[in-house]
């Protein structure tokens, strides 16, 4: 059996304002042609589906169109809910939905499989959405932690696949022990204890696909995240897009190769002053990028934004990044102040205070000297 593991879609999420839905029809319907091209049988959406709990009715018709598209391919798909999606309204719909599409929010569904066969028998497939431990705890008494449901949710699958007999697969999306650190981790996850499910949770399935994490990553042979199909973050700009194609053979899982997803639209992240960025022909290629500029000119410049628009028409991002702090002045402020000999010191001071140590340029003490020669002879013929 031939599975697509994807997940985190997150459909209708914007990228500083920019709206990403016409670009991630563009990718769903590549990831469509794969299904086709691979001859996938059972496609798996790990969760967070869409962005929000109250998506926008283009999101809904996006969702239905590509849902239907891997239908159409040949797949069938089982969808779980993140913690981004609300289970009530991602799944309101499931008995409405076609034949071989199956929407899975229930936590009271957890340990019951989607049943799909093969020329070797039946591959059990467990979804577990996305579920919050307090709303549990009557249900099943002890449960404080998404660790702590993860390994009650598993414990269920185990129950009935042992029941049934033949190959299975679990569907969860969460933060495993074992992710690589980034500098930018998906924006709901806990670096504590508490929200991190172990490894061993996962023991006893043939395949344990993931959601929650934005880039790929494998944790065992068996236990994977897929990552979102879109970039949805300057950090994840050097990450690849894709899905997992995962092959189970008749005694379980037998292999996974990656499939790559098309970058509608390149992310880098120039870094130079100003006017390199603005006039710098080495940056040219990247008119058709997201870019996010760090200028490293000393001081802030006027209306930086606009300017790069004007050459970077998906300039994103602005940020200022000079290239050399000043060292730190031993003294504070305050006792700069009481140290200034004149108002032009005085002037000084206070420009090195809000700009980081930069003080009066040469043209700038200049006009502050002027202005105040100007004072003293006003004042004097007064």
């Amino acid at each position: 059996m031939r599975i697509l593991h994807t997940s985190d879609w997150h459909i209708g999420r914007s990228f500083h304002g920019h709206s990403t839905l016409d670009a991630l029809r563009g990718v769903l319907g590549a990831l469509v042609e794969q299904v086709r091209e691979h001859d996938v049988d059972l496609v798996i959406v790990a969760g967070d589906v869409f962005d929000s709990a109250t998506p926008a009715a283009g999101a809904y018709t996006l969702l239905t169109d590509v849902l239907r598209g891997l239908a159409d391919a040949g797949a069938v798909v089982v969808v779980t809910s993140g913690n981004h999606d609300s289970a009530a309204r991602l799944g309101f719909q499931s008995g409405l939905l076609r034949e071989g599409v199956h929407v899975l929010t229930d936590a009271a569904g957890v340990g019951t499989p989607v049943t799909v066969a093969d020329e070797h028998g039946p591959v059990h497939v467990y979804g577990i959405p996305f579920l919050e431990p307090v709303l549990l705890r009557t249900a099943w008494p002890g449960v404080r932690t998404q660790a702590d449901v993860l390994t009650r949710a598993m414990e269920l699958v185990r129950t009935d696949a042992a029941t049934r007999g033949g190959r299975s697969i679990a569907i969860a999306h969460c933060f495993a022990a074992g992710v690589e650190p980034t500098p930018h981790l998906e924006r709901d996850i806990q670096q504590g204890g508490l929200d991190v499910v172990p490894l061993s949770a996962f023991d006893g399935v043939d395949y344990m696909a993931l959601g929650h994490i934005h880039g790929r990553q494998q944790l065992s042979p068996r236990v994977r995240y897929a990552g979102a199909p879109l970039h949805y973050s300057f950090d994840e700009g050097h990450k690849p897009r894709g899905s997992w194609l995962v092959d189970l053979g008749p005694e379980g899982f037998a292999g996974a190769e990656w499939l790559d997803l098309p970058v509608p639209r390149e992310l880098v992240t120039l870094t130079a002053t100003l006017d390199e960025l603005l006039a710098d022909d080495r940056y040219a290629e990247h008119t058709g990028d997201w870019v996010r500029a760090a200028y490293t000119d000393p001081l802030p410049q006027r209306d930086p934004m606009r300017r790069l628009l004007a050459r970077f028409p998906f300039c994103a991002e602005v940020r200022h990044a000079p290239a050399a702090v000043p060292a730190q002045e031993a003294r504070t402020y305050a006792q700069r102040v009481r140290a200034a000999r004149n108002d032009q010191e005085l002037v000084d001071a206070f420009l090195a205070h809000v700009r980081e140590g930069e003080g009066a340029s040469v043209r700038e003490a200049q006009l502050v000297g002027e202005l105040f020669d100007e004072r003293t002879r006003v004042e004097a013929n007064a």
